[in-house]
C-alpha cells in the first residue's frame, strides 16, 4: 500500500508548476488580441459510431478486472463493522487525502463540468473552483471537531450530546435523499459512457453498473472503495493532463489561440469568456457559489471519510493533499472543457441530426478519442468509469450506514444490537440502496450530470451544513432546534428547486417558474440557520436545558472516548 501511495504522489508532484502558470495566463489574455490558429487534426478521430472499439473495450475490461481484484482482497480483510464503514480508521492521511480528491473528481466533475464549459464556456468555473473553496471550508470549519466527536457518521457528532432518536431518524433521512440523489447524477453519467463504449442500450449499461458497484461494497466496505479511489484519482489526474497536454497541442500551445478558436465556434450570442452563459443572473450565480462552497461540508459520503483515519492531525492532513489535486485538476477541466468546443465542432463524426452523440456529458470522451485515438479512449473511459464505480461506492456506504449504525442500531434496537447485526444490516442495505440507484438511473436517462449534482450540493448546504456546525460551536443548539434546522434546509430546497427553472420549466413544461432562481443556496443555508436558532432558544424544557449544559463537555469527553452514541 505504501509503495502505491509512493508511485501516486511521485506522479502527481510534476504538475502544479505547469498548471498553475497556464490557469495565470488563462485569465491575462484576451480572446480578440489575436486570430485563431488552424486547429490540428489528430489521427485518432472515429471513422464511425457504429464500429465496435475492441482496444477501448479491452482496456475497459481490463480496468475493471483490477479494482474487481482490489474488491477482493479488501474483503478478506473486512470482519468488522468498524472494518466496513471506516476500515477501522487505518487509513493515513495521505491516502486519504489521494480518496477524498477521488470522491470530488467524480464523473459529474469529469463529465459534467466539460458538458458544461462546451456548452456555456467559461461559467464552469463555479463548479470548478468551488469545490478547491468548499475543501477549505471543511479544514477550518469542520474536520478537527468532526474526528473527534464521531465514530461512523456525521449524525454521531449531532447525537453526541442531544437525543438519540430524534437525530438520528432526521439525520438518516436527509442522508438518504442526498445519497439517492448524488447516485443517480453518477447514475446517469455510467450508463451513457457504457452505452457509448459498448453500444448496448442506456438500460443495460446502468444495470451493469449497478451490480458491480454492489460487488464493490457488499464485499470490500470502505477498505475497498478507499483503496479503488486512490488508484483512479492518480491515473484521472493522469488520463487528464494527457487530455490537456493534447488540447493545448492543438492550438500550438497557445492560450490566447484556443480561446480565440473556441470563441468563433462558440453558439451563444455571448463571447466564451462572458460571464451569464450557465447562470444568467447575480442572484443565482452566488447562490450556486455557496452550494459549491458549503455542500461538501454536509455531503455523507465525504464527511465519512474523516473517521477513517486514526486522528484529527491525519485529517488535516488528508485535505491538504485533496486541495492540492482537487485544484490543479479543476484548471485542467478548464482548460479542457472550453477547447473542446472548437475541436469537437469541427469533428462532424461525433454528431447525428445536429446533436452530440450520447449527448453533451459525453463530451470529455469525444474529446479522448479524437486526441488520442482508441487505446486512450479505452484507458480514459475505464478511468472514468473507475470514477463512478468509487464515487457511488462512497455513497452506498453512506447511505448504508445511515440505515444501520443510525436508524437499525440506535433508533429500532436502542443501541443494543450487536456488531454482527449492524454489519450485516450495512450489507443488505447496501444492496438495497444499490438497486434504487440502478432504477433512478433510468428514471433520469438524458439528465446532465453537472447540474444534477449542483442539485445535490445546494441540499447538502442547507439541511447538513448548518445543523452541523451549530452542533460544533454553538451550546445553544437543543434537539428540537436541529431537527427543525435540517428538516427546513431540505426541504425548504427541495420546494424552492421544483418550482424554479430546472423542475417546474424543463421538466413539468410550464412557460415561466413560481420561482425565478434555479439555485436557491442563498435562501435556504439562512433559513435552516434561522430556524435551528429559533427553534433552540424558545425550547425551555429541562432537556434542552441539559443540552445546553453538556456543550462545554462534550470535547473533553470526546478526549477520553466517552459518548451517548
Amino acid at each position: 500500500m505504501k509503495l502505491l501511495t509512493s508511485v501516486c504522489l511521485s506522479v502527481l508532484r510534476g504538475v502544479p508548476a505547469i498548471t498553475g502558470s497556464i490557469a495565470l495566463a488563462t485569465l491575462l489574455l484576451s480572446p480578440h488580441s489575436a486570430h485563431a490558429a488552424d486547429v490540428v487534426t489528430f489521427s485518432g478521430a472515429p471513422q464511425g459510431e457504429d464500429k465496435l472499439n475492441i482496444s477501448a473495450i479491452l482496456t475497459f475490461l481490463l480496468f475493471v478486472l483490477f479494482t474487481l481484484g482490489i474488491t477482493v482482497f479488501a474483503a478478506r480483510r473486512t470482519n468488522s463493522t468498524s472494518d466496513y464503514l471506516t476500515a477501522s480508521g487505518k487509513i493515513s492521511g495521505v491516502q486519504n487525502g489521494l480518496a477524498l480528491a477521488g470522491d470530488f473528481m467524480s464523473a459529474a466533475a469529469i463529465l459534467g463540468s466539460v458538458s458544461i464549459a462546451y456548452a456555456y464556456g467559461f461559467d464552469a468555473v463555479l463548479l470548478t473552483v468551488g469545490p478547491v473553496v468548499g475543501i477549505a471550508m471543511l479544514l477550518f470549519l469542520v474536520v478537527e471537531r468532526l474526528r473527534n466527536l464521531g465514530k461512523y457518521t456525521f449524525t454521531d457528532v449531532l447525537a453526541f450530546r442531544l437525543q438519540q432518536r430524534p437525530i438520528r431518524i432526521v439525520a438518516a433521512t436527509s442522508t438518504l435523499i442526498i445519497s439517492l440523489c448524488y447516485l443517480t447524477a453518477q447514475m446517469v453519467g455510467a450508463g451513457a459512457l457504457v452505452e457509448a463504449l459498448f453500444h448496448i442500450p442506456y438500460q443495460y449499461a446502468v444495470i451493469v453498473t449497478g451490480v458491480l458497484m454492489i460487488l464493490y461494497v457488499a464485499l470490500g466496505g470502505m477498505l475497498a472503495t478507499t483503496w479503488v479511489q486512490i488508484t483512479k484519482a492518480v491515473l484521472l489526474m493522469v488520463g487528464t493532463f494527457v487530455l490537456f497536454i493534447g488540447v493545448l497541442y492543438a492550438f500550438d500551445f497557445d492560450l490566447n489561440a484556443l480561446i480565440v478558436a473556441s470563441d468563433d465556434a462558440f453558439d451563444a450570442e455571448k463571447s466564451v469568456l462572458s460571464p451569464g452563459n450557465f447562470v444568467s443572473d447575480p442572484i443565482s450565480a452566488f447562490s450556486l457559489s455557496l452550494a459549491f462552497i458549503f455542500g461538501p461540508a454536509g455531503l455523507p459520503h465525504i464527511l465519512m471519510r474523516f473517521f477513517t483515519v486514526p486522528d484529527a492531525s491525519e485529517a488535516r492532513r488528508s485535505l491538504l493533499v485533496t486541495v492540492l489535486c482537487v485544484g490543479i485538476f479543476g484548471i485542467m477541466i478548464l482548460i479542457v472543457g472550453i477547447g473542446s468546443i472548437a475541436l469537437l465542432k469541427q469533428n462532424p463524426q461525433f454528431f447525428s441530426d445536429g446533436q452530440m452523440i450520447g449527448g453533451t456529458n459525453m463530451a470529455a470522451i469525444h474529446l479522448s478519442e479524437l486526441i488520442g485515438g482508441n487505446v486512450f479512449l479505452g484507458f480514459f473511459s475505464a478511468v472514468v468509469f473507475a470514477t463512478i464505480l468509487a464515487v457511488v461506492s462512497g455513497l452506498t456506504l453512506s447511505a448504508a450506514s445511515a440505515i444501520s449504525h443510525d436508524l437499525f442500531v440506535h433508533a429500532v434496537r436502542k443501541g443494543k444490537a450487536t456488531d454482527k447485526e449492524e454489519l450485516n444490516v450495512s450489507r443488505f442495505a447496501s444492496l438495497s440502496i444499490g438497486a434504487l440507484a440502478v432504477l433512478f438511473g433510468l428514471l433520469f436517462e438524458g439528465q446532465n450530470v453537472g447540474a444534477l449534482t449542483t442539485l445535490v450540493m445546494t441540499m447538502a448546504a442547507s439541511a447538513n451544513f448548518p445543523v452541523l456546525f451549530l452542533a460544533m460551536n454553538w451550546g445553544g443548539l437543543t434537539t428540537r432546534g436541529a431537527v427543525a434546522g435540517c428538516l427546513t434546509g431540505l426541504f425548504f430546497t427541495l420546494i424552492l428547486i421544483i418550482l424554479g427553472p430546472l423542475v417546474w420549466v424543463a421538466v413539468f413544461g410550464f412557460d415561466t417558474p413560481v420561482i425565478p432562481y434555479s439555485y436557491p443556496t442563498l435562501f435556504t443555508i439562512p433559513s435552516a440557520f434561522v430556524m435551528a436558532w429559533l427553534a433552540s432558544i424558545t425550547d425551555k424544557s429541562p432537556a434542552a436545558q441539559q443540552e445546553r449544559q453538556a456543550y462545554a463537555n462534550q470535547f473533553l469527553l470526546s478526549e477520553i472516548g466517552l459518548s451517548k452514541a
